[in-house]
Order: C-alpha cells, then sequence, then structure tokens
C-alpha cells in the first residue's frame, strides 16, 4: 500500500481480542473465550472478522468431521443442533487406473484413514451455525470487513488490524471512491484466515517466524459439488480414490465425501 494511503487517520475501536476470519478454527476460539470469561465471573469483548459476505462463504467444503472436537468446546451439541446430521457408516477405497478402478477396502488402512463414529457435513453450514452460537454469547462478527494490514505498537508489538479499506488502485494508490476503514485495536490479536494469509506472511516476515524452519507444505485444491441420482445415492458412505502408478509417489490423490445427493470431492493434491 502506498506512503499516501498508509499515512491516514483511521478511526479506531477498542476490543480485549480480535479474531481475523471466521472459520471454524476462529469462531471456536470466540466462543472459548466467552466460555472462560462467563466460568471466571468477567467479560471480554470478542470481535471476528470475516472477508466473506456472510460466514460460511468462503467455505465450501464438504467434510468428514471428527466430532471430538465440537464435543470438547460444546458438550451438549446434538441438543443445540449443530448440524452434524450424517454419520458415516463405511468407507471405501478404490483405486484408479487406465483399465478402471479396482475396490481395495479389503487391504487394512491405518485407523486415520477410517472415519468410524466421524460425520459427514456441510463445513460452511458448521461455520453459519457455529457464528450464530458465538454471536448469542456476545461475540461481534463483522462480515465482508477484510483486514488488510497489521498495526503495530511503539515496542513494535501487534495492537491490533486495519480493516474495511476500499478504493485502492492497481498501482497501490487510492483512487477517488476511497475508504481508509477502521483500525480494531485490541490486548490479543488471533490470525485464524486460512493458508498463506495475507496477514500470516506479515508476521511471518517482520518477526522470522520461519526462519530455521523447514518450508511449509501445500497442496492444490480442486473442489466439486456433484449432483448425484437417488439410485447411486448411500447415506454415510465416504469414499477414497487413488490414482497411480505407485512404483513413485501417488501423482494424485483424491478424497471424496457424499451427503445428501451431493458428492464433494474435497481435494486433489499433485505430488
Amino acid at each position: 500500500m502506498s506512503q499516501a494511503a498508509d499515512a491516514v487517520e483511521r478511526e479506531a475501536m477498542e476490543y480485549d481480542v480480535v479474531i481475523v476470519g471466521a472459520g471454524p478454527s476462529g469462531l471456536a476460539a470466540a466462543i472459548r473465550l466467552k466460555q472462560l470469561a462467563e466460568a471466571a465471573g468477567t467479560e471480554i469483548s470478542v470481535a471476528v472478522l470475516e472477508k466473506g459476505s456472510e460466514v460460511g462463504a468462503h467455505i465450501l467444503s464438504g467434510a468428514v468431521i471428527d466430532p471430538s472436537g465440537i464435543q470438547d468446546l460444546l458438550p451438549d451439541w446434538k441438543e443445540l443442533g449443530v448440524p452434524l446430521e450424517t454419520k458415516v457408516s463405511r468407507d471405501k477405497f478404490v483405486m484408479l487406473g487406465p483399465q478402471g478402478s479396482l475396490d481395495i477396502s479389503f487391504l487394512p488402512f491405518p485407523k486415520w484413514m477410517l472415519n468410524h463414529g466421524n460425520y459427514i457435513a456441510s463445513l460452511g453450514n458448521v461455520c453459519r451455525w457455529l457464528g450464530a452460537h458465538a454471536e448469542g454469547l456476545g461475540v461481534e462478527i463483522y462480515p465482508g470487513m477484510a483486514a488488510s494490514e497489521l498495526v503495530y505498537d511503539d515496542k513494535g508489538a501487534v495492537k491490533g488490524v486495519v480493516a474495511g479499506v476500499f478504493g485502492i488502485g492497481k498501482d497501490g494508490e487510492p483512487g477517488p471512491d476511497y475508504q481508509p476503514g477502521i483500525e480494531l485495536r485490541a490486548k490479543y490479536t488471533f490470525i485464524g484466515e486460512g493458508v498463506r494469509g495475507s496477514l500470516s506472511k506479515q508476521i511471518q516476515a517482520k518477526f522470522g517466524l520461519t526462519d530455521g524452519r523447514e518450508p511449509q507444505k501445500f497442496g492444490i485444491g480442486i473442489k466439486e459439488l456433484w449432483q448425484v441420482p437417488d439410485a447411486n445415492f448411500e447415506p454415510g458412505l465416504t469414499q477414497h480414490t487413488s490414482v497411480g502408478p505407485w512404483i513413485t509417489p501417488p501423482a494424485a490423490v483424491v478424497s471424496c465425501t457424499i451427503s445428501g445427493t451431493i458428492m464433494c470431492p474435497s481435494a486433489l493434491w499433485f505430488t
């Protein structure tokens, strides 16, 4: 961003905690903070910033979810109505090749690849539910507010973020519709913006968090939604498909989950 944009004065809002990202981790953190404050008999102000137009807008994944985390966070989650409705009934493992497919489910797979006791769900719907629950506890959620930069105090410590900046041109200069946004200052700032988030990269660079560490590893994710005929639908089936050749590491691995009449291949990794 240009020096002109950096030098502008902004309004500021003060919170105890500001959380960037209304994904599962950010919302769970907000809920837990409110729970801890209530148990301690005190008040805590928590704000969550979400760049999407609504909570869950940028989370399209079908997911197979281990409920142990939600069980720890909300022991009565079933009574509360968390949208985990389809329990995994069986896992199917299929190897794909030029001559067709081969069911290899009879092979002994490690426990971490088996989904007994897990649930198939829309992660977007789960986040929407968590968002509504967090708001019921007093968390302030601001959708459509992308955090664009960090704010530091005189000692160089993070004291908040800038959000809601609009109208920056391709050249980095403020345009005719420029809006400077606001500063959200906090005693604690949580960065939960996802993989390779812009603020995360800023913090890593400023504080040398990756110096002397192994490089992070990422996969290329390709998500699709397939409408399948009811005759082909099996509630609770989780299907994993893999592509060889197997002389070298797999060229691609695809995980598929089926929920309702929608089949959601959740990711494709190239190695």
